[in-house]
């Protein structure tokens, strides 16, 4: 058998090489979007939503698919061709003659990169439990690196053209589909596969058990506003910054690099400082708050520089994430944490699809020439909405004690 020393290493890049992907054609999809439907920036913002929005969407239908998949037939063959498929489907948006196509491959973008379920499924299987935590936490660093490398490499390469970040993100993932094929053994033996069941694959199946956990309703309310909310970033951040600002791809790439670098400062150092000094309560009010006056911040910019430093200011919001999760763990035995964690997954998957459709339909119908009002920043004064929406939820729920999660002795 290969030796399984070779594996993380490449379940590792492969994980990064997604996210790089991903990076590399944030700061270019939106022009080739609108320069291929034709019109203006707002006429094609709205073509742009439904691009993000079927992204979101296969990627919600296809994780639980491909993980049960995985669980059926190994997790090599479901890796490798999810590999294949995203080379070969950057291959295909890069050469669309037209949007259909460019749509088309976009489905197909979402369906690959839902080997995320796969991905975290192997490194189960070869992790010994004391390793796992920090072998999980390997893949969220591997996460953020790609997407601070991602858009600054896009933004760099788009300079060149609006489909060399589509030809460089092809030519990485078949590279690493040619190395996984040699060096990637199965880590999923014979004995420990199962049938392949299509209610386990059910991704809408969670969501109707949200009712049995009353007691983190309303913290998962707070987490769906503010996902809502932080949706709108990467859906409508180069519309806007374009639009307003006359940003280039390079300018775009370097802001979003900027985003990825110091959400990693802040989630990798100094989230557990803060929250520990806080209190989970406070950390999660102080957070959303800061939150929304980001938004409110992006949407009111007058000035480049502005962006940057609401960026930067932005960046301690990010606490409250973290801290609601935690709450939340606290609330839910043991037993019922999994289940508790799918729910949250889903409904933010579900958001995933509903706030770039939001944010898209209001940048564009606030910039076209229908609109009462030029208000190109609609979309980030409508997500500091969600996000103080959120922080009143948080406030109510705050008022209630944290009861020890029950244990279940049966």
């Amino acid at each position: 058998m290969q030796d399984r020393k070779a594996a993380m290493p490449f379940i590792l890049i492969t994980v990064m090489l997604d996210m790089i992907g991903i990076g590399l054609i944030i700061p270019v999809l939106p022009k080739l979007v609108t320069t291929m439907y034709g019109g203006s920036i707002s006429d094609g913002s709205y073509m742009f939503g439904w691009f993000v929005a079927a992204y979101a969407l296969m990627q919600f239908i296809f994780s639980p698919i491909l993980g049960n998949l995985s669980d059926r037939y190994g997790r090599r063959p479901i890796i490798l061709t999810s590999l294949l498929g995203a080379g070969l489907d950057y291959l295909l948006m890069a050469l669309s003659p037209n949007l259909k196509w460019l749509f088309v491959g976009r489905v197909i973008a979402g369906i690959s990169g839902a080997n995320i379920s796969a991905a975290n499924a192997y490194i189960a299987d070869v992790s010994a439990p004391e390793d796992r935590a920090r072998n999980f936490g390997m893949i969220g660093a591997c996460f953020g690196v790609g997407f601070i490398i991602g858009p600054a490499l896009g933004g760099l390469l788009g300079a060149y053209g609006l489909r060399v970040p589509f030809l460089v993100a092809a030519c990485l993932n078949l590279l690493n589909w040619l190395y996984g094929f040699f060096v990637l053994p199965e880590s999923l033996s014979g004995e420990h596969r199962r049938p392949f069941d299509w209610k386990r694959a059910n991704p809408f199946a969670s969501l109707a058990q949200l009712g049995k956990y009353p007691v983190v309703l309303g913290l998962t309310a707070t987490i769906a506003l503010e996902r809502l909310a932080h949706d709108t970033l990467p859906a409508t951040w180069v519309l806007y910054t374009t639009y307003r600002f006359n940003w280039s791809e390079f300018d775009n790439g370097l802001s979003l690099a900027l985003v990825g670098i110091v959400y990693a400062i802040v989630q990798g150092g100094l989230t557990g400082h803060i929250v520990a000094k806080l209190g989970e309560r406070k950390a999660i009010i102080y957070g959303l708050m800061i939150g929304s006056m980001t938004f409110l911040a992006y949407g009111l910019s007058t000035r480049s520089w502005m962006l940057y430093a609401a960026i930067v200011f932005g960046s301690i919001g990010g606490i409250a994430g973290p801290a609601i999760q935690s709450v939340i763990t606290k609330m839910v035995p043991g037993s019922e944490q999994g289940a508790v964690q799918g729910i949250i997954a889903s409904i933010q998957s579900v958001v995933a699809v509903l706030g770039p459709l939001m944010a898209t339909n209001l940048f564009g119908y606030f910039t076209s020439s229908s609109a009462p009002l030029k208000l190109p920043g609609a979309a980030f004064l409508g997500a500091s909405l969600l996000v103080a929406a959120a922080a009143l939820m948080a406030v109510r729920s705050a008022r209630r004690p944290v009861m020890p999660a029950p244990v279940h002795t049966d």
